[in-house]
C-alpha cells in the first residue's frame, strides 16, 4: 500500500517485536530519519517528543522540533513499554490504534505504517472490515470478477455497491425492485449485475450507467435465484417458486428455455460451457438439465431436506450445495464419474433453523476451500478435498445468509440478518 500525504510516502510492512508488548493487529508509526543514521523514531502519545531506538539498542528521547517533523493527525491510546527486536530496532509505542498517524517527510526519511500481529494476507485496510448501510436484513453479497466491488441486496429492496479497498465506501445504490433481493450474480466482465427478487422478477443492471437495462417478467411467483453464464454468449438463469427455471438471452424479450419442475426451485447454476444447467429444489434433489433438449440428464440425490444454494467450482468439475438437512456437499459433475456415485464430500457444521431461509455457499478461487452461510451466526470454511473444518468465523449477530470469496485475494465476505456485511482476510495456505 502506497499513499501520498503532503509529500509523505507511506509503506506497509510487518514488524517483529516481543509478544508481551503487543496486542494482535496493532498499528504503530515509526519514522526513519537521515539526520541520525541507523535510528528509528516513534511519536510519543502526547505528540510532543520522539522515542528512538538506536542501532546500539539504547533508547533516547528527542524533541520532534529538533527533527522538524510535522504531525498531521495523532490518535493514540495509552503508551506501553518500549521494546527493541534484533535488527528491526523498533519502538513499541501504543497498544491500540484506531486510526493511522500520518507524519510528514523529513529530509528524505520515510513514514512507515507498521502493522504487528499475524502477517497480513490482503490489501484490505484492516484485517476485518464491517460495512453498514442496509436498513433491513441482507440476503446476498457477491464480489465482482475484477475484485474491486462488492454488491449486496436484501429486504430493503435495494442493491448497494461497495468499494472493496480503502474505506469500503458505498458508491452506488440501485433501486427498482418492489420486493426483497434474494440473490445477485455478476457478469464475467463485471459490467453487469443480475438480481433475483421476491417481486416475481429478475433484472439486469448496467453498472457504469447505474440503471436497470432489462427485466425478466415471466415468472409467476418469487424469483429465488439467479446465475450467469461463464463465457460465450451472455445468458442468465433464474429459479422461482412457480416451479420453473428459465434461461434468458439478454438480446431476447422472453426466456429462451424453460425447465419445468414438480416443486419450487430454490437455487440455480450453469455448467462451465452453458450446455447444462443445475437446479436445486425443495424436493431435496439437484437436477442437471440438457439445455438443447430441455430434459434431465441426471439428478444428484443425497440431501434429506430442501436445497438452498448451489455453486459451480472454478474449474467446472464440481458442484457445491447447501441444504436444510444441515450438510454442505460437493458433487462430481464431470461427464464420466468412476465409483458409481457423484457425491464427493459431505461437510457438517453449518446449521439451518426455523426461519427456513435460503442460505448460500461459495468456492474459493483455487477450488481448495468452500464456505457456507449458517443460521447460528457463523461462517464455516472447509477444505474441499477432505471436508476438514478450517474456520468457524464469528462476528454476526443474526442468521448469516450468504458468503463469497474474493476472486484474487484470500478475503471472504458474509452478510446476515443483522444488516451488516463483514469482509475479512484469511490465511493463504490451507
Amino acid at each position: 500500500m502506497k499513499e501520498n500525504n503532503g509529500g509523505c510516502e507511506i509503506d506497509e510492512f510487518v514488524l517483529e517485536c516481543c509478544a508481551e508488548a503487543l496486542a494482535p493487529h496493532v498499528l504503530f508509526v515509526v519514522v526513519h530519519s537521515n539526520d541520525i543514521p541507523n535510528d528509528l523514531f516513534a511519536f510519543h502519545v502526547a505528540g510532543k517528543r520522539v522515542q528512538s531506538a538506536s542501532a546500539e539498542r539504547r533508547p533516547r528521547f528527542i524533541s520532534k522540533q529538533d527533527l522538524n517533523l510535522s504531525v498531521t493527525e495523532i490518535k493514540m491510546s495509552k503508551e506501553t513499554k518500549m521494546d527493541i527486536s534484533g535488527d528491526s530496532k523498533a519502538v513499541v509505542l501504543s497498544k491500540k490504534e484506531e486510526k493511522a498517524v500520518v507524519i510528514g517527510e523529513h529530509k528524505g526519511g520515510k513514514a512507515l505504517i507498521v502493522s504487528t500481529g499475524p502477517p497480513r494476507t490482503s490489501a484490505l485496510s484492516a484485517p476485518t472490515m464491517c460495512l453498514s448501510g442496509h436498513e433491513k436484513p441482507i440476503m446476498t453479497c457477491r464480489f465482482n470478477p475484477k475484485g474491486s466491488q462488492l454488491a449486496s441486496g436484501g429486504h430493503d429492496h435495494q442493491i448497494l455497491l461497495w468499494n472493496v479497498y480503502g474505506e469500503c465506501e458505498n458508491t452506488m445504490t440501485l433501486k427498482g425492485h418492489g420486493g426483497p433481493i434474494l440473490e445477485l450474480c455478476w457478469s464475467p466482465d463485471s459490467s453487469q449485475l443480475f438480481s433475483a427478487s421476491a417481486d416475481k422478477t429478475g433484472a439486469v443492471w448496467d453498472i457504469e450507467a447505474g440503471e436497470r437495462i432489462k427485466r425478466f417478467r415471466n415468472h409467476g411467483s418469487f424469483v429465488n435465484a439467479v446465475a450467469s453464464s461463464r463465457r460465450g454468449t451472455q445468458y442468465a438463469l433464474t429459479g422461482s417458486d412457480d416451479c420453473t427455471a428459465m434461461m434468458w438471452d439478454l438480446r431476447s424479450k422472453y426466456e429462451v428455455h424453460r425447465f419445468e419442475h414438480d416443486y419450487q426451485v430454490t437455487s440455480v447454476s450453469f455448467n462451465d460451457d452453458s450446455t447444462q444447467v443445475f437446479t436445486g429444489s425443495i424436493d431435496n434433489n439437484i437436477y442437471c438439465w440438457d439445455v438443447r433438449k430441455g430434459t434431465v440428464l441426471y439428478s444428484l440425490e443425497g440431501h434429506f431436506d430442501s436445497v438452498t444454494g448451489v455453486r459451480l467450482s472454478p474449474n467446472g468439475s464440481y458442484l457445491l450445495s447447501n441444504s436444510m438437512d444441515n450438510t454442505v456437499r460437493v458433487w462430481d459433475v464431470r461427464a464420466y464419474v468412476s465409483g458409481g456415485t457423484r457425491m464427493a464430500q459431505v461437510m457438517e457444521g453449518a446449521l439451518h433453523d426455523f426461519q427456513k431461509q435460503l442460505l448460500r455457499c461459495a468456492w474459493s478461487p483455487d477450488g481448495g476451500r468452500v464456505a457456507a452461510a449458517s443460521a447460528d451466526r457463523f461462517v464455516y470454511v472447509w477444505d474441499s478435498t477432505n471436508a476438514k473444518l478450517l474456520y468457524k468465523l464469528p462476528g454476526h449477530n443474526g442468521c448469516v445468509n450468504d458468503v463469497d470469496f474474493h476472486p484474487k485475494e484470500p478475503i471472504i465476505a458474509s452478510c446476515a440478518n443483522d444488516k451488516l456485511i463483514y469482509m475479512g482476510e484469511i490465511s493463504l495456505s490451507l
